[in-house]
């Protein structure tokens, strides 16, 4: 694929990164992402995804936007409440770069839709704020074959990590099992940690459609940041021995 001279203008500043440059900017342009769940998470990675280029953007929730939600959720706007979330982030999307095609999916992510769902993309970015769902995506996402970039954030701190099927440790390495109702009911959090958290998810898809070395990735490693004492640091994760899901099972 050549880049047109808009499109060298437009992504200039990564024509300048040898690790980007014209070839890895056209591989952006030829990919594509699914972000399940376009909340405070899902807003600043769809974002910075429609923003370095990314040729398709599948955005998918099946929530409609509440007033609480505009405390962190900046896809949205005053004006949007009680719109679907997946219609207020394509008008915004396609506002930022009409050149990205942006797919909205008014819908929740479930067994009976999400393997075929997931199929029709390269990389999927886990922006749900439930562990039953992260549990989900990572069992279809291992399914489907496709790397998905986990987050989540609670309070003041956020984590992420990423999970390359048959490659990595995956989501239960790290979390053996989704915790009580009590332990996973929403606090907060601070407006600015999705920020964060969903900013480093899109860093990951990227790298991933750039093909970027395994190293650089958060590949059996987990980012934990805390906001309020504003240190982050990275655990080394690796897979555990006796997890329950079938990727792991699978390699012995």
């Amino acid at each position: 694929m050549n880049l047109s001279s808009y499109q060298k203008a437009r992504y200039a500043r990564h024509l300048e990164l040898p690790e980007i440059g014209a070839t890895g900017q056209a591989r952006l342009a030829a990919g594509s992402v699914l972000v399940v769940g376009v909340g405070g998470l899902g807003s600043p990675a769809a974002f910075y995804l429609a923003a370095a280029g990314v040729g398709r953007i599948g955005v998918m929730d099946g929530d409609t936007l509440e007033l609480s939600n505009l405390q962190r959720q900046i896809l949205h706007r005053t004006a949007d409440l009680g719109r679907p979330k997946t219609v207020s982030a394509a008008d915004t999307l396609n506002a930022l770069n009409p050149e990205v095609t942006i797919v909205p999916i008014p819908q929740h992510l479930t067994a009976a839709n999400g393997r075929e769902m997931i199929e029709g993309y390269d990389v999927v970015i886990d922006a749900t704020d439930s562990f039953a769902a992260k549990f989900l995506i990572a069992d279809l996402c291992h399914a489907a074959g496709r790397p998905v970039v986990h987050g989540g954030i609670r309070a003041f701190e956020g984590s992420a990590m990423t999970v390359i099927p048959g490659r990595s440790a995956c989501y239960r390495c790290v979390f053996e099992q989704p915790p009580t109702a009590e332990e996973d009911t929403p606090r907060g959090p601070l407006s600015t940690l999705p920020g964060v958290i969903g900013t480093v998810q899109a860093t990951e898809a990227i790298k991933l459609l750039l093909e970027a070395p395994p190293e650089t990735l958060l590949v059996n490693r987990l980012f934990v940041f805390d906001a309020w004492h504003l240190t982050a640091r990275t655990v080394r994760v690796m897979r555990r021995n006796g997890c329950s899901c079938k990727m792991c099972r699978t390699r012995g």
